[in-house]
């Protein structure tokens, strides 16, 4: 059975290389090239934002990140709501945050590459480590 971070990591390696591919993309290229799903994509963006490696201006392109404040701030929000509330899914997460689902999937992107966040291998709960 993998790891479900391990493969956040990938998702984020699949951006990296397209971008480093293509120099920049908007978000809907950028899924249709790397074949991804929603919340795959958002949890690479959310990965690669916290390595500093990605940012989006027009468009998302390689370069140190501007998406800290954003991204940084809703992990802030999910570590805080895993942390009182324990093991919980993406919709109960993004009730308590009131931070949109999309959003949720980034900063838990954010929390696993600082390896602070667990899930079970189905993807349906997150914990902290």
């Amino acid at each position: 059975m993998r790891d479900p971070i391990v493969e956040f990591g990938e998702h984020a390696g699949k951006i990296w290389q397209t971008l480093y591919k293509h120099g920049y993309l908007d978000g809907e290229k950028l899924l249709e090239i790397t074949k991804l799903t929603d919340s795959e994509f958002n949890v690479g963006i959310g990965w690669l934002a916290r390595e500093d490696k990605i940012a989006k201006k027009d468009q998302y392109e390689l370069d140190s990140t501007n998406l800290e404040s954003k991204i940084g701030t809703n992990a802030g929000k999910v570590w805080k709501v895993l942390d009182i509330w324990g093991e919980l899914d993406v919709s109960t997460i993004t009730r308590l945050t009131r931070v949109d689902m999309q959003e949720v999937y980034s900063a838990i992107g954010w929390l696993a590459r600082e390896d602070k966040i667990c899930a079970d291998s189905e993807l349906e709960k997150f914990y902290l480590k």
